[in-house]
């Protein structure tokens, strides 16, 4: 069977605001607002290393508010990365200052995208979804921002599983705010092909990283090469990146 090594980047990148330290949660909490600071230059620098990849999941990209002077930042990161193809989905809106979304960068053409919002306590989370491939065996990417509660993010797990639970080539990649091992993560393994990371990358806080809770998972059919994470400019999460071998049929 012959495959095709594909690149793949998961990255929170907060917005473009810069986090490099614990106090700068609360003195740098302005930047969360408002349009000030270098954001253009962060994500100029998201930008360059999301290039180098074929298949992109972004949290927190802001779709549009003030915070980002009115800039979507998925298309930015788009049209910025050499990326044909890309969707966002805005989970959140705080009161037109700041906005968040999931967001997907592809170079591969999409057949579908569909957005999915997930329960939980607080509404605005998603999954963002992409099908590659005709049928049933083509590939499956899916995008998702959980929430920080376990009671939450064990109802959006189960959610993503009945999403996923018939699909043998699947990506699931974002930010868990879970390590992998988590009680609530077994029913993903358990009632889906998505198999637990053979290695754990800490991406949290991205100035020491101490924290694996930014995953790649896939499916047992696509073989994981090689997987390590990046600074994704200045954001509190540092980028996790994985290179996967995909059956070709299944993009076809």
């Amino acid at each position: 069977m012959s495959h095709k090594r594909l690149k793949l980047l998961s990255a929170n990148i907060q917005a473009g605001s810069s986090t490099r330290r614990y106090a700068d949660y609360a003195t740098r909490s302005w930047s969360h607002v408002l349009p000030a600071g270098n954001k253009r230059g962060s994500l100029d620098a998201i930008a360059q290393l999301a290039g180098t990849h074929d298949i992109v999941g972004l949290n927190e990209s802001d779709p549009g508010s003030l915070r980002s002077g009115f800039t979507n930042q998925t298309h930015y990161l788009a049209q910025r990365g050499g990326f044909a193809y890309w969707s966002h989905q805005p989970n959140r809106n705080v009161g037109g200052f700041a906005s968040s979304a999931n967001g997907l960068l592809s170079k591969l053409e999409p057949v579908e995208v569909h957005d999915h919002p997930l329960p939980g306590r607080v509404r605005g989370r998603g999954v963002l979804l992409a099908h590659f491939g005709n049928g049933d065996d083509g590939l499956t990417v899916a995008v998702a921002h959980l929430s920080l509660g376990a009671g939450s993010r064990a109802s959006q797990l189960s959610f993503i599983a009945e999403l996923l639970h018939d699909h043998p080539h699947a990506i699931l990649m974002g930010d868990f705010n879970c390590d992998p091992d988590r009680p609530e993560m077994q029913q993903l393994y358990k009632r889906t092909r998505l198999q637990p990371p053979a290695l754990c990358v800490p991406t949290f806080p991205s100035w020491r990283p101490q924290r694996a809770i930014d995953h790649i998972l896939t499916t047992a059919d696509l073989q994981v090469a090689k997987m390590e994470a990046f600074a994704a400019a200045y954001s509190d999460h540092l980028a996790i990146a994985a290179e996967i071998d995909v059956p070709e049929h299944a993009l076809r």
